[in-house]
């Protein structure tokens, strides 16, 4: 027998379970933000609210303010709920277009899951 050094031997590391693979982290659900039409708002306040309240160049502004106009409604935004609850909070403080002498208020908006 030899007088070397008894060589240690580390355990190898365990298979990785598939449990383990599988650990992403989970998407959380997303939410549309709905603004719907009304005949109470002109396209100049839409176009100024989704500036303000999302960021939106004015084109984007325009797009939307035209879609809510013929189509209804327009999608405005897809976020997470948290996130789609505070933006249709915002537009409904967002207040009534000075522009038309009957507007009572803001415009209406609302939220729905988005299809996976």
């Amino acid at each position: 027998m030899s007088n070397a050094a008894a060589e240690v031997l580390e355990p190898a590391p365990a298979p990785e379970t598939t449990t383990e693979r599988r650990r992403k982290p989970k998407r959380q659900p997303r939410y549309h933000v709905v603004l719907w039409n009304d005949d109470f708002h002109t396209y100049t306040y839409v176009v100024r609210m989704m500036q303000e309240l999302f960021a939106h160049p004015t084109e984007k502004g325009f797009q939307i303010a035209r879609q809510v106009d013929t189509q209804g409604r327009s999608i405005v935004l897809t976020t997470t709920r948290e996130h789609a609850e505070l933006k249709r909070d915002q537009i409904h403080a967002y207040g009534k277009d000075t522009e038309i002498a009957g507007c009572q208020g803001s415009m209406w908006s609302t939220i729905e899951a988005e299809e996976q």
